[in-house]
């Protein structure tokens, strides 16, 4: 049975870059998101970054994503994926004889818990820093295969480092972020970088594109592990993700991306989609 890898990073890298950006939530504001996410592919980028034929892999989550002030400078940051869905097909040969049967696995996912403090106040630049805790509570051997998962089975701590600026006054932004993720378990430690730019479309949408890279830092177990995308060792890749948000009414309104990943090493080299429904307070 070939092992299977899902690309869930690409949706990860829209809560992680975006949404506050270095902008800590005013005390008691918040914004919060429900979200569909579904990758569907049949290729693959190997270890060695080329792009390979796999047996056909999917992923459907659906999550909630909230922040909430409770200071002006101390932001609670929450992503829960409550129900995650793996699959991975059937293979059939050139004669049509079934070599593998179809697998699936349905459960709970690995959550993030953050903490962000604003480091900067009424400056052009907003600065602040983040401590992203990464809960291994979704199934690390899912399936009858034992190779779908929608967790890795390991605690992440993750410091990260936010700057945004508001351009074209307030009209327009600009986010930037640096990380260095470390992980247990033998896995790799990961230093990741993201920017968004984005801007308001008149009274009612807005827009922008994310570009969020993961890079491995090999001082892991260089042994393949049978887990799927964000849930492997020593994965990379550049996911560029644009967006667009219309708002329905003052606090409320719709989302939708989809996810590309230009390169990669051990994720699938297929589009992600996402959409969902926002709130402010």
């Amino acid at each position: 049975m070939k092992k299977i890898f899902l690309l869930l990073s690409l949706t990860l890298a829209g809560h992680l870059a975006v949404a506050g950006g270095g902008w800590p939530q005013p005390k008691g504001k918040g914004y919060f998101k429900l979200s569909q996410y579904i990758i569907r592919s049949g290729s693959y980028y190997a270890p060695s970054g080329d792009i390979i034929d796999i047996a056909t892999a999917s992923i459907y989550i659906t999550s909630l994503y909230g922040e909430y002030g409770v200071t002006d400078r101390f932001t609670v940051i929450g992503y829960v994926p409550f129900f995650s869905r793996a699959t991975l097909n059937e293979q059939v040969n050139a004669n049509g004889m079934l070599v593998a049967p179809g697998d699936a696995v349905n459960s709970f996912g690995d959550t993030d818990i953050s903490f962000k403090y604003g480091l900067t106040r009424n400056k052009p630049i907003a600065v602040s820093a983040t401590l992203t805790l990464g809960l291994p509570l979704g199934n690390d051997q899912g399936g009858e295969t034992g190779v779908l998962q929608t967790g890795d089975g390991e605690f992440n701590t993750m410091l990260s480092l936010e700057a945004s600026r508001g351009i074209n006054s307030g009209k327009g932004w600009v986010n930037t972020l640096l990380a260095f993720n470390n992980r247990s378990n033998n896995f790799s430690d990961e230093f990741r970088w993201g920017i968004e730019v984005g801007h308001k479309l008149g009274t009612k949408w807005s827009g922008g594109v994310k570009i969020y890279s993961v890079n491995s830092l090999n001082n892991g177990s260089d042994v393949e592990t049978p887990s799927n995308g964000i849930f492997s060792n020593n994965i990379e890749y550049l996911a560029i993700t644009p967006e667009v948000n219309y708002q329905l009414k003052d606090n409320f309104g719709l989302s939708a991306s989809i996810g590309f990943a230009a390169s990669g090493k051990r994720v699938l080299a297929s589009p992600s989609f996402s959409a969902g429904v926002f709130m402010t307070l």
